[in-house]
């Protein structure tokens, strides 16, 4: 089936040699990467705020030399396919890059695209609609995604936190809409804030072939939504134009507690549950079932963001994952940007909608968020709760018979939806980037073995595995593709499983297989990975012109059948972060990798997520051990085994 490689005799002689040269050099390269402080190199446009002030400068998305991808593209197949597979798609890649021929025409094409002065990104529009906006499935599990905060230890009350979050998140938005915040940086580069437009008062709107964004002025529109006991209220925040303190807020959701009762209301937010296309249906039936529902919807739509206090009591990462990621699809509002979770016992939590803005903006402010609370950096105003503060809005729909056929609908398709999905939580506390620094490794290839070390000791083989690689360096950048599967990442992998290989060539193969993944990882976000280039070069084909064999090989399918689906985003403050898998047979495994301890968030279709939770926490044991060995006999650190 898959292309198997066997460890041959000389393979190991040549390999079996001192692991010092290699992690002295390691030492050497994070040394000078430390000290090295590059001049940005960007006109800065005084016309904008901080925050904005690189953006006209910064570098457009390249197009990769066409020779380049298809080379890069090889090497990713090789240890996917097998041998006659292989041969197959090196005559696919050969007919499609001979001179002349329809992959010159459409690189051509491609560059015209990049290189005219109106187009900001070659790849934006093609990759938000296919990916995104014309994407018809539930957005929840599959689009969406959450972060599970850590407790509040001095906010037990769930009125108390939700006051004090609320309060955070409209300091970071003070900073977004003044054009305030500072640019986010790599390696002493910012990177694009574009996309930080679309964080507050903003929605995703249902529609047929494709949704769309729409963002409202967040100067005319200072409330919130607030979701309890599927009721929707309207918060506004501003009074006699002076914001409300946190002491006024959780007085004001007091009052929604209150007002709330213990009944539940029919969950108008489960509609944005559904298919898209069911949405889109629903929305339009909902709207005409009264002529005052238009006003209502834009309420909750132009609204800062959303507040769902939920009724639930999570106690385990597990149960709080989960809540955070789905819940029970009544106290939401999918479409929404930003929605802050609290939940009855106090702990809270995030769920993002991951049209235009994917995890890195969104992990940012979520972890403003917590940081300020936690070390008390935020101002929360004066202790007094003024008097008159006007009573929330509660929000009273005509639920036609329609509307409720359509409401349970929607409730019973959520249902078995979720009830496929299984998630757990590997809260890993062995150790985490202290150590793995330590080691001589870069802690993101480090743990992407890890997942690869653990999916071979389930399945016996690796395929493919996405971890996504941010392109915000350019214009209107967002992600490209680090292919984790490597020849050397299938070579060390044999022979961690193999017991005859001596531990030090286990190490010498671990090291070639995290740095081949380093390089892949620094093509990738210089926009030189080979899927985003290859999706431009077939979507630049003519509707009359026959697909090239290339896009027709069973290889390139199942090159991007992502049965592993991954990608890193880091915080102390959080104790999750996940979201679901992509192919049927595939895992979502998002990885948070914090000082001392890695976590490991799986969701599958029922997939046996235990078992991978058990080789995930065994993997992350061995690989330490194995690779404190190499230093120990290296004489780079005293052994601890």
């Amino acid at each position: 089936m898959s292309f198997k490689f066997v460890l041959s005799r000389s393979f190991v002689r040549s390999t079996n040699k001192p692991t010092q040269q290699l992690l002295n050099n390691m030492a050497r390269r994070n040394a000078s990467a430390a000290i090295k402080k590059p001049t940005i190199p960007y006109l800065e446009d005084n016309s904008v705020g901080p925050m904005l002030r690189y953006q006209k400068s910064l570098p457009k998305l390249p197009v990769p030399a066409l020779k380049d991808t298809l080379e890069k593209y090889l090497k990713s197949v090789r240890p996917l396919v097998s041998s006659e597979e292989y041969a197959k798609t090196e005559a696919a890649v050969a007919e499609f890059q001979k001179p002349g021929g329809i992959g010159e025409e459409l690189q051509k094409r491609l560059l015209a695209k990049a290189n005219n002065p109106n187009v900001i990104n070659w790849l934006e529009d093609w990759w938000n609609e296919v990916a995104y906006f014309g994407y018809r499935d539930p957005i929840v599990v599959y689009v969406s995604y959450f972060f599970a905060y850590k407790d509040d230890k001095i906010r037990r009350n769930p009125a108390t936190r939700a006051a004090a979050i609320t309060t955070a998140a409209l300091e970071f938005r003070r900073q977004v809409i003044n054009q305030q915040l500072e640019p986010e940086y790599s390696k002493g580069l910012p990177l694009c804030m574009d996309s930080y437009k679309f964080m507050f008062n903003a929605c995703r709107y249902p529609s047929k072939p494709s949704d769309y964004e729409v963002t409202f002025d967040p100067a005319t529109n200072n409330h919130i939504t607030i979701i309890r006991k599927n009721k929707i209220f309207i918060l506004d925040l501003v009074k006699d134009g002076i914001q409300l303190s946190t002491a006024e807020i959780e007085s004001q959701l007091q009052k929604i507690y209150e007002l709330a009762g213990n009944t539940k209301d029919p969950p108008i937010g489960v509609l944005t549950t559904e298919n898209r296309d069911n949405w889109t249906e629903y929305r339009k039936m909902f709207l005409a079932a009264d002529p005052k529902h238009e006003q209502l919807l834009k309420k909750i739509e132009s609204s800062m963001f959303a507040l769902c206090l939920d009724d639930s009591s999570p106690i385990t990462v597990d149960e709080i994952s989960r809540a955070c990621l789905a819940g029970d699809g009544r106290n939401r509002y999918f479409d929404k940007s930003l929605q802050f979770i609290v939940f009855e016992n106090g702990k809270a939590g995030f769920n993002g909608e991951h049209s235009s803005m994917d995890g890195t903006p969104t992990s940012r402010l979520n972890d403003f968020v917590c940081n300020v609370i936690a070390n008390n950096k935020v101002d929360h105003g004066s202790p007094n709760v003024r008097s008159g503060l006007p009573v929330p809005q509660q929000l009273h729909f005509n639920l036609t018979s329609e509307v409720l056929s359509a409401i349970s609908k929607a409730e019973k398709n959520y249902d078995d939806h979720i009830a496929k999905h299984d998630l757990r939580v590997l809260a890993y506390e062995g150790y985490g980037k202290n150590v793995i620094k330590k080691l001589g490794a870069s802690p993101d290839a480090y743990v992407q073995m890890i997942i690869q070390l653990a999916y071979y000791k389930m399945y016996g083989t690796n395929k493919a595995t996405y971890e996504s690689a941010q392109t915000r360096k350019f214009q209107h950048g967002r992600t490209e593709v680090c292919r984790t599967v490597s020849v050397d990442s299938v070579n060390w992998v044999k022979a961690m499983e193999d017991q005859k290989v001596p531990i030090e060539v286990k190490a010498e193969l671990g090291y070639k297989a995290i740095n081949a993944h380093v390089k892949y990882m620094a093509e990738a976000v210089e926009g030189r990975g080979c899927d985003r280039h290859l999706f431009g070069l077939r979507m630049s084909l003519k509707s009359n012109e026959k697909k090239p064999t290339i896009f027709t090989d069973p290889a390139y399918a199942k090159s991007t059948h992502w049965n592993l689906s991954t990608s890193q985003l880091s915080s102390e403050y959080f104790q999750g972060y996940g979201w679901g898998e992509v192919v049927p047979d595939g895992y979502g495994i998002a990885y948070m990798i914090n000082n001392d301890s890695l976590n490991f968030n799986i969701v599958s279709l029922r997939l046996n997520n235990d078992v991978l939770w058990h080789y995930l926490k065994e993997s992350a044991t061995e690989m330490r051990q194995v690779f404190e060995y190499a230093q120990a006999k290296a004489g780079q650190i005293k052994a601890k085994l």
